[in-house]
């Protein structure tokens, strides 16, 4: 039989002895309590009290009689991952998918009897609980510190209590969060999914919460953001609620994240990083952290890993059919934008439409498509029409282009090809997201105008017209990421077609081994200060 004694205080004075006596030991449950004193365990001044609201006065003695409970806890084998260990307490770094303590649906292989098999002095604690002053969600990673005995648990569950420990996660949500932001909505039990946590106002039983982060990282598109987040108050599910509620759920959350960015991950993205808090017995600051495990890593890579975009771009003549159909032939889906035009000048055509109503039939064939020869007639008399014209007609096909982008990508290609000759003239170099590789092909004037008159028949004064029309093209070369000379034979700029697509593999790889060597970095910068 343990024995709990106490001296009634004047700030407890004519309160229930039940309350007094559950409030004087943390992890002393008031039901527990009660019953005890219902079965005649509870004494005021060495007299047996029976009933639970008895009001004791300031200085009376109190002694409660708890029966000793034989803890149901087994020691088990198991993987720990031990930060830092004293006689007092000890950090560790829990893996995800592991349960802290046992409950109804995971009765055993939890932390708690792992580390009951580590360090057998926590058997001497109570509870099925023994030695846990706080807790992380199964499927979240990183930093737990436990008590190895009792003044060790008090001292540190009080500092839990009043806020005093300095408690930072990683977080890779959905979405471009903002660079700083925080969360003050109040939380408490989803009214109708048990289950879950929800926003709810105090009115109707939330409880305040508190949450703050800053971005460290995001995706070049936007799609995901690897944030810092504090936490200064501890609520079920805290971070992953006022997340979502913020509009960016963490990636791989079953429970709060809708199926596209659940999907996106093998479990919720969260990792307890950082930890500082003043030594439970000699109050010296201590400050621990730990890196995020390898899926945690592999998912933000994983968030770079866009379907790779390509647009070929030059001057008239210098080949990018040709380096186009190249490509094509190592099996990347193409998009032409002279073709996307064509048919936007077909009968029926949204451009051929468009025209008719400005023009009426005059720049029309006999079959309702639109004549070449009369709208480059009716265009040079008329250079309001031909700006209009370009930015109806520049504007069908970059709808185009990005839905051919949005298509491919989510048939699974892992890169996309499309030829733009005008796609800086345009201002498309900003408009795309992921931004396209831009790949310009080379050729000299002379030579490309041989190729013209040779295969397209174009007169000088037209090669002149549409030429005037683009950026010169050393400007135009200097705008693109890749050159690829095309002053040889087809045979050769085919060959480089192979030679391209291995350096942008290469360009990939350097680029996601940079930002790993980065997150290594990150994750080992120094710990918080208490």
């Amino acid at each position: 039989m343990k024995s709990l004694e106490h001296a009634v205080t004047p700030g407890e004075d004519g309160e229930r002895l039940d309350r007094i006596l559950s409030a004087s030991q943390r992890g002393l449950s008031r039901g527990a309590v009660q019953k005890a004193i219902r079965e005649g365990r509870a004494f005021v001044d060495g007299a047996p009290v029976s009933a639970p609201d008895f009001r004791p006065r300031a200085g009376q003695e109190l002694r409660l009689e708890l029966a000793e409970v034989a803890s149901p806890l087994a020691p088990e084998a198991g993987e720990l991952a031990i930060v830092h260990q004293d006689r007092d307490f000890i950090v560790c770094n829990k893996a995800a998918g592991l349960t802290v303590h046992p409950c109804p649906s995971c009765p055993a292989h939890t932390l708690v009897q792992r580390l009951l098999g580590r360090f057998p002095e926590l058997s001497r604690l109570d509870g099925e609980r023994p030695g846990i002053v706080h807790r992380l969600d199964k499927d979240t990673s990183g930093l737990m510190v436990v008590a190895l005995t009792e003044p060790a648990r008090l001292a540190l569950t009080e500092a839990f209590a009043q806020r005093e420990v300095h408690k930072e996660y990683l977080a890779l949500v959905d979405g471009l969060a903002a660079e700083e932001g925080e969360c003050r909505e109040p939380l408490g039990r989803h009214p109708t999914l048990k289950t879950r946590m929800a926003v709810v106002p105090e009115a109707k039983g939330g409880k305040p919460a508190h949450t703050r982060w800053r971005r460290l990282w995001h995706a070049p598109d936007g799609s995901a953001s690897l944030l810092a987040v504090r936490i200064f108050t501890g609520r079920t599910h805290q971070i992953r609620v006022h997340m979502a509620h913020a509009g960016h759920p963490l990636l791989g959350d079953a429970l709060y994240a809708p199926a596209q960015v659940r999907a996106r991950a093998p479990r919720q993205m969260l990792h307890a990083w950082r930890l500082a808090f003043r030594h439970p017995l000699s109050g010296e600051p201590l400050a621990f952290s730990a890196p995020p495990p390898a899926d945690f890593t592999a998912a933000l890579l994983a968030t770079t890993r866009r379907m790779q975009r390509l647009v070929v771009t030059g001057n008239p003549g210098s080949g990018k059919s040709a380096l186009t159909e190249a490509l094509a032939a190592h099996g990347l889906p193409t998009f032409s934008a002279d073709a996307d035009v064509a048919a936007l000048y077909q009968r029926g055509g949204e451009a051929a439409a468009w025209l008719a109503s400005m023009k009426g039939e005059a720049v029309l064939a006999a079959d309702g498509s639109v004549d070449k020869a009369a709208l480059m007639a009716a265009l040079a008399k008329d250079a309001p029409l031909r700006a209009e014209l370009e930015r109806v007609v520049h504007g069908l096909v970059r709808r185009n282009l990005e839905r051919f982008w949005e298509a491919v990508e989510k048939a699974g290609a892992p890169a996309a090809v499309a030829e733009v000759p005008l796609y800086f003239e345009c201002g498309w170099d900003t408009a795309f997201t992921p931004k396209p590789v831009t790949v310009g092909i080379a050729c000299p004037r002379e030579t490309r105008w041989e190729r013209i008159a040779a295969h397209r028949h174009w007169g000088e004064e037209k090669m002149a017209t549409i030429e005037s029309w683009q950026w010169p093209e050393a400007r135009k070369l200097a705008a693109c990421d890749i050159r690829v000379d095309n002053t040889g034979t087809p045979q050769e700029l085919a060959a480089q077609a192979g030679a391209l697509l291995d350096s942008l593999a290469a360009r990939r790889r350097d680029e996601e081994a940079a930002l790993a060597a980065h997150l290594q970095k990150l994750w080992a910068g120094p710990p918080p200060q208490v």
